[in-house]
C-alpha cells in the first residue's frame, strides 16, 4: 500500500446510513470520516440541495475523504477536527441544527495497516499511535514516561487486561537500559510478561495493551460523552445520532449516555419527587445492531462492532 492511499472498510455500512437517514435534502455529519466510506454513502443519497459534513483529524483521512467525495452530488465540506470540536466546526459553517449525525469510533484499517502509524502489534514501527500526526504527545511518551502505577492503571482500565500489574513492571524493568523505542521491543516485553500458558489462548498477547496505550494516547474514551451530548443538542427534532463502537468501553459510554438522555428525570434516586424537570431529549430506537455472518466473512475486523441509533425528541 502506498503512502497516500487510504484504505478502510467501513462497518455496517448500509444499517447506519439507514439508522439516521431521513431527508435527501437534509444536512448530515460523518464525525469520523476515515475512509470516507460512510460518508460517500450518504451522499449517494443526497439531493444537490443536500449537504454532508466530514470530520476528521487524521490529515490522511481528510485529503482521502476530498478525492473520494470530490463528484459526489450534494454539497460536501470536509474539516480536519477532532470530532469533540463538533459545535465549532458547525458553527464555523453557519450551520444550527442537523438531520443525523455518524460516529464510527476507533482505530481505522488504513492507521492500523501503515505500519509507520505504530497502531499495529503486528508489525514493527516506531512507538506512535497518534490519530492526529500534528499531536505532540504519543505512544513513545506513555511507554517511557508514565510511572509503572500509571501504566497498571491504564493497562487495566482500558485494556482490560489481567496481566496489567506484570505488563506495567516489565516495562518499566525493561527502560533501565534505555528507551523502547518500537512496537517490536513492545510487544517482545509484553509477551515476556504474560505467562506462556496465558498466551496459547485468546487474541494476540499485545491487542489488549495495544488499545490501552493507543486510547490513552488519543484521549478517545474522555471526550465521547460530551461529544455524544453535543451531537445531541445540534439534532433537529426527529434528527438521529448514530455510534458504531468496537468495544466494551465505547459501547458502555454511548449506551450510558444515551440512556441518561432518554431518561425524563435526572434527580438523585434518594430525592422523595423530581425536582429537575428534565425531559427526555432523545427516544433510543434499537438494541444494538451488530454486523451480519455475511459481513463479517468478508471484514473480520467488524467482529466487535456494535451500532446504536437513538432519535431527537
Amino acid at each position: 500500500m502506498q503512502e497516500h492511499e487510504f484504505e478502510h472498510t467501513s462497518v455496517l455500512l448500509e444499517e447506519s446510513i439507514d439508522g439516521i437517514f431521513s431527508d435527501p435534502e437534509g444536512i448530515y455529519v460523518d464525525c469520523t470520516l476515515g475512509g470516507g466510506g460512510h460518508s460517500a454513502g450518504l451522499a449517494a443519497r443526497l439531493a444537490p440541495t443536500g449537504w454532508l459534513i466530514g470530520i476528521d483529524q487524521d490529515q490522511a483521512a481528510v485529503q482521502a475523504g476530498k478525492q473520494r467525495l470530490a463528484t459526489a452530488n450534494c454539497r460536501v465540506s470536509i474539516v480536519q477536527e477532532n470530532f469533540r470540536s463538533l459545535g465549532l466546526v458547525l458553527d464555523s459553517l453557519e450551520i444550527g441544527l442537523v438531520d443525523g449525525i455518524l460516529f464510527d469510533l476507533g482505530v481505522s484499517s488504513h492507521q492500523l495497516d501503515m505500519a509507520n502509524r505504530g497502531f499495529s502489534y503486528m508489525q514493527d514501527a516506531p512507538l506512535d499511535m497518534r490519530m492526529n500526526p500534528d499531536a505532540e504527545f504519543s505512544a513513545y511518551d506513555v511507554v517511557n514516561d508514565y510511572s509503572e502505577h500509571q501504566l497498571t492503571d491504564i493497562i487495566t482500565e482500558y485494556g482490560e487486561e489481567r496481566w496489567a500489574k506484570r505488563i506495567a513492571k516489565f516495562i518499566v524493568d525493561n527502560r533501565t537500559t534505555g528507551p523502547i523505542e518500537t512496537t517490536g521491543q513492545l510487544v517482545t516485553i509484553i509477551k515476556k510478561a504474560i505467562p506462556a500458558g496465558a498466551r496459547r489462548d485468546g487474541p494476540h498477547p499485545a491487542k489488549r495493551t495495544f488499545q490501552a496505550i493507543r486510547i490513552e494516547v488519543n484521549n478517545e474514551l474522555g471526550i465521547l460523552r460530551d461529544a455524544f451530548i453535543m451531537a445531541v443538542d445540534r439534532l433537529k427534532p426527529e434528527g438521529r445520532i448514530g455510534i458504531i463502537t468496537f468495544h466494551s468501553l465505547e459501547d458502555r459510554i454511548a449506551k450510558q449516555t444515551l440512556q441518561q438522555l432518554a431518561k425524563a428525570c435526572v434527580c438523585p434516586p434518594q430525592m422523595p419527587i423530581c425536582v429537575c424537570n428534565a425531559k427526555p431529549k432523545v427516544k433510543v430506537r434499537n438494541k444494538p445492531i451488530v454486523p451480519s455472518p455475511a459481513e463479517l466473512e468478508h471484514n473480520p475486523r467488524a467482529r466487535s462492532a456494535k451500532l446504536r441509533i437513538a432519535e431527537k425528541l
